[in-house]
């Protein structure tokens, strides 16, 4: 099957789709074909489906520890860190043994001259040398399981750099260790508060520093388990965290601040282990203005950019990306502690006509579901709030219900309305007493309910009683500072238990071995070379993906023979590898409707190649299709993710109007229909002012077709532009009117 192919897709379309690429057992993939011994853990193009989790129990909490290079000598580096290190263990409760080759001694320990001179097994060795490369062959001989790798110097520096971490990547891979670094630092070892309880964030950085807003959080009553500062990634990376901590029971969210993916497929794994364990992850990704775009000959190659692929494949796999180290704290503090919502609703309470107002315009703008409050529940509310103010959500009550008895029955009325799962309670500035009142009702009526309680305290001071003691003491309340930072993350708390509810690993059904369509495109390759339109439509009906009825001619009266047994109208189209626009050309022809205009066109379409240095392979004469939503789909390789999948509005305008949304596969239906809804166009796919619905469900199929293509050829496919893939009315089909090929 194609990914995941549940959801509303029908039993025919769905077998449609399985009979261009149904598993063939006797088929034979070229490259990178599972061997017999892997079985079914690779995909077929070769890729992991499934990620091992290491066990990294004993990197964070070992029994054991050497510190390689440890000194106390005064006013050396290594002195502090080896102080450091001495408390940390005795916090965890693990020994630690000094190792350093001309000490006896350090701050009063014995020093032992090699990590082999020690009589226990050591689980953790901290490396506290300029260059660790030396030293892995000796920890792989000791069965050391971890080490950590302070020294710089490797890839971030340059071309000489990398290579000494290529160095230090293969070292460690022939070993049986595992390594943090190396440019890290003493994060992991930090202290972790142990008197806070419930859920905790666990947090990965690749640049220490800016993870210490969140490692503050503590201060604030939010626990942290875990800090894993992954540096160069030699060999642990990201995903390895996410992947462990996923699993972790303590764990409520995990915070992630990524400069780059290592690897894109480990990546996709370790995000999908925590969406199916239904662990939020929430990652800053920087990147975002860094050119993406590459040189390519199709539209799709100019329009998916790296960071535009990286997003959709967090988006994909429920992975929050947001932008800011505050959006960062706010979002998993809040993930990390909320109890599943009962209801999407959301009811914004106030004391102001004019805050409340303010939020909805705000929450609205950001895809907030705020219900009108029935005729009932808005009369109940009237008996503690002046019938002149609005409750039908926001809820004004004018500030004075809050000083009494009625302000902790208005929340509890809101609280209890089965349309509400979310209350949110925007305080743009303190006003004691009242406010302290509030804010003890909001925490007492939130101890009280499982719905999710959100305060904004907009003071700019922060050091209000109600505030520090009331609101921050509270685990049950979420507190913000700002009404962006509760908005944004109201809405990951929604979308995020939204997406784990219905979601199933794409993996589980990503094909494992080639189609029959498979041999037939192989056939079709022409390696370092773009396909003409000609041949590149026959890649397409390789994979079942319809195109006009067509005909190749070198002459015209082969021309208006094939005019003739195609159809009139038509279109006649030059043909040629490495034709990249022949609409700008003048190369494109349509509307013919007789004979001398096909004798005329042919002539045209000829001396205008001739002219341009074009060396055809014939024109093209084509059925013309005129009825229908222009569309494209496209195939590109990312260095990270392998090839992607574009879809998008299409036609001469594909460049202008950039209304494209792009996935990594392996995906299924229900995620293309996903992508679907995501264009800014889609509602042409409905049907517009008169225009019938677009075959979404052909649409759909010819997406997945591609996605199929797209594994089975791999890298030998490097881009696949099919544009304008005419989507016909509803029942009708879709059919690829132009097409562009290009192999690696």
């Amino acid at each position: 099957m194609l990914g995941s192919t549940h959801g509303t897709l029908t039993t025919d379309l769905r077998a449609r789709v399985s009979a261009c690429g149904e598993p063939s057992r006797q088929a034979v993939h070229s490259t990178a074909a599972p061997s017999a011994a892997d079985g079914d853990a690779l995909d077929v193009s070769g890729r992991p489906l499934h990620a091992a989790t290491p066990d990294l129990d004993r990197l964070f909490r070992p029994e054991t520890v050497a510190v390689i290079g440890a000194s106390d000598a005064e006013g050396r580096p290594n002195s502090g860190i080896t102080r450091q290190l001495m408390a940390w263990a005795e916090r965890v409760g693990a020994r630690l043994h000094p190792v350093h080759p001309s000490r006896d001694t350090v701050f009063g320990r014995r020093c032992f001259p090699t990590v082999d001179a020690i009589a226990e097994q050591i689980d953790l060795a901290v490396l506290l040398v300029a260059d660790p490369l030396p030293l892995i062959e000796e920890l792989d001989r000791a069965k050391v399981k971890f080490a950590v790798a302070f020294a710089s110097g490797f890839a971030e520096t340059g071309t000489e750099g990398a290579a000494a971490q290529l160095r230090l990547s293969a070292a460690v891979r022939r070993s049986g260790l595992r390594l943090l670094g190396p440019n890290t630092n003493l994060n992991a070892f930090e202290p972790f508060r142990q008197d806070l309880a419930g859920p905790a964030i666990a947090l990965i950085t690749q640049s220490g520093h800016q993870g210490r807003p969140l490692y503050a959080l503590q201060e604030l009553g939010i626990r942290l388990s875990h800090w894993a500062p992954t540096g160069n990634e030699a060999d642990l990376e990201a995903s390895d965290f996410i992947s462990y901590f996923a699993r972790r029971p303590e764990v409520g969210a995990i915070a992630a601040y990524i400069e780059g993916i290592k690897d894109g497929r480990s990546f996709l794994l370790a995000s999908d282990r925590a969406a199916r364990n239904g662990v939020p992850v929430v990652a800053v990704k920087v990147g975002r203005t860094e050119a993406g775009a590459r040189t390519a000959a199709s539209h799709t190659g100019k329009l998916t950019g790296a960071d535009t692929v990286v997003d959709a494949a967090m988006r994909q796999f429920g992975v929050i990306r947001v932008d800011g180290l505050d959006q960062l704290q706010d979002t998993a503090t809040l993930l990390a502690r909320a109890k599943p919502p009962t209801a999407e609703g959301v009811v914004v309470y106030s004391i102001s006509g004019g805050t409340g107002a303010h939020f909805c315009d705000l929450a609205t703008a950001a895809g907030l579901r705020l219900p009108t409050l029935s005729t009932a529940k808005q009369a109940e509310l009237h008996q503690w709030i002046p019938e002149y103010l609005d409750v039908a959500n926001p809820v004004d009550n004018g500030g004075h219900p809050v000083g009494d008895w009625r302000g902790r029955k208005i929340i509890d009325a809101l609280l209890a309305d089965p349309s509400v799962g979310v209350l949110i309670c925007p305080i743009t500035g303190p006003f004691p007493p009242m406010s302290d009142r509030l804010a003890q009702d909001l925490v007492d009526a939130a101890e009280a309910s499982e719905k999710l309680v959100c305060v904004v305290w907009g003071s700019p001071v922060g050091t209000e009683d109600a505030y520090r003691r009331v609101l921050l003491g509270s685990s049950r309340v979420a507190t913000f500072r700002t009404f962006g930072n509760c908005i944004n993350a109201v809405h990951a708390y929604l979308e995020h238990h939204r997406f784990t509810a219905g979601y199933r690993s794409p993996f589980e059904e990503a094909p494992r071995t080639p189609s029959p369509s498979f041999r037939k495109a192989q056939a079709l390759i022409r390696p370092g070379q773009q396909l003409s339109e000609h041949a590149a439509k026959q890649l397409l009906r390789a994979y079942g993906i319809r195109v006009p009825r067509e005909q190749l001619v070198t002459s015209a009266a082969a021309a208006v023979r094939a005019a003739g047994q195609v159809g009139y109208p038509v279109v006649m189209k030059a043909s040629a590898p490495q034709l990249a626009h022949k609409t700008e050309l003048g190369l494109v022809k349509v509307g013919l409707t007789s004979a001398s205009q096909i004798r005329d066109t042919y002539r045209e379409l000829t001396d205008i190649a001739r002219f341009e240095g074009i060396e055809m392979d014939g024109i093209l004469v084509c059925q013309m299709i005129e009825r229908g939503v222009e569309m494209m789909v496209g195939v590109t390789q990312d260095p990270l993710f392998g090839p992607t999948v574009t879809v998008g509005l299409g036609g001469v305008l594909v460049e202008v109007l950039r209304d494209t949304t792009v996935r990594v596969p392996p995906f299924g239906e229900e995620e293309t229909r996903r992508m679907l809804g995501e264009l800014r166009g889609h509602a042409l796919l409905e049907g517009v002012r008169g225009t019938p619905p677009a075959d979404v469900d052909a649409l759909v199929e010819v997406v997945l077709r591609t996605q199929r293509m797209a594994l089975e050829l791999g890298e030998d496919l490097a881009e696949l532009d099919v544009n304008p893939l005419m989507v016909l009315p509803r029942g009708q089909g879709a059919v690829a009117l132009d097409a562009l090929a290009r192999c690696r």
